[in-house]
């Protein structure tokens, strides 16, 4: 059994990594002419598109849940998934209904072509130097004024085999600031279908992820002093949709 899984879980990475470069090349010069004129709206439908054409191709049909109902997202907010998977990011445009812009890891500059998201809406961050940080969370805070919602993964990297890891500030200080609510969403199974680890031993295959989106949490009239009992509720929220779907 253990061996079949390590002949099928790369073949279908490999199928994956198929359906997701080439439909990006072919979009790439709508996506780079979207971006350079701005039309943001645009880049955030091709996205979607590109998404589902991943989806389509290599056998993942997300299933998503409103905690309460279902509702257009508040203009701007912040949106803070755990983080289980690049899957996360991927299915992302399917619970998001607006232009929203992602903080990634700096590095992600680095690839060609991909780069220029973050050129030109997405925002590279640099963890390990405080200046950068500062200055990832202050461009944040512009695109806020501007009317774009940000992703922010509070962890602020891939957690194993789905389990939450202690969240950072940024996020619960960022809302705060700007009085803009934050909205929870919890990847429960991402990682079954694409997993860190290893190419040839982490998980990767087919099946139907789910993700659940909370309810929006307003922080006008928040200060400072409420960002600990802003995060632990969006930590508790997620730490039980989670306890829920495993049977814990």
């Amino acid at each position: 059994m253990n061996f079949l899984r390590h002949i099928f879980f790369p073949i279908w990475k490999i199928w994956l990594i198929f359906w997701f470069t080439i439909p990006f090349l072919i979009l790439f010069p709508l996506f780079y002419f979207a971006l350079v004129t701005k039309r943001f709206d645009f880049v955030f439908k091709l996205k979607r598109f590109w998404a589902r054409i991943i989806c389509f191709g290599s056998f993942l049909y997300p299933v998503i849940k409103y905690k309460s109902q279902k509702y257009k997202l508040p203009r701007p907010c912040i949106i803070v998934p755990n983080h289980t998977s690049y899957l996360d990011i991927v299915f992302s445009p399917f619970f998001i209904d607006h232009v929203a812009v992602f903080m990634g890891k700096y590095e992600l500059l680095k690839i060609p072509l991909f780069k220029y998201f973050f050129v030109y809406l997405d925002i590279p961050v640099n963890r390990k130097s405080m200046t950068d940080a500062h200055k990832a969370f202050s461009d944040a805070g512009k695109k806020l004024e501007e009317g774009l919602s940000v992703i922010i993964y509070p962890e602020g990297t891939i957690g194993e085999k789905g389990k939450l890891r202690a969240f950072k500030n940024g996020a619960f200080k960022l809302a705060i600031e700007k009085q803009v609510p934050i909205v929870p969403a919890v990847n429960l199974n991402n990682w079954w279908f694409l997993e860190n680890g290893g190419f040839f031993k982490s998980n990767g295959r087919p099946g139907v992820p789910r993700i659940v989106v909370g309810d929006p949490i307003p922080t006008k009239g928040m200060t400072e002093k409420d960002m600990d009992a802003l995060k632990n509720k969006v930590t508790t929220f997620m730490q039980e949709e989670l306890n829920t779907f495993y049977g814990k």
